[in-house]
């Protein structure tokens, strides 16, 4: 799981770098949009390895 959220991350930094960077208007907008995306899919994927990890200790 936690492959999935540095996934996410990596995708995240490329599309702010073509977004961000002003190739074009278009891309801009899409990577901006894509950059949040993958963004908030990166958190949740971060804290559900937290979560799966911290549940078996507490069950000791």
């Amino acid at each position: 799981m936690l492959y999935y959220a540095l996934v996410f991350l990596v995708v995240a930094l490329i599309a702010a770098v073509f977004g961000f960077g002003g190739i074009a208007s278009a891309a801009a907008g899409i990577a901006k949009v894509l950059f949040f995306v993958f963004l908030v899919l990166f958190l949740i994927a971060l804290v559900s390895d937290f979560v799966a990890v911290a549940a078996p200790l507490a069950a000791i």
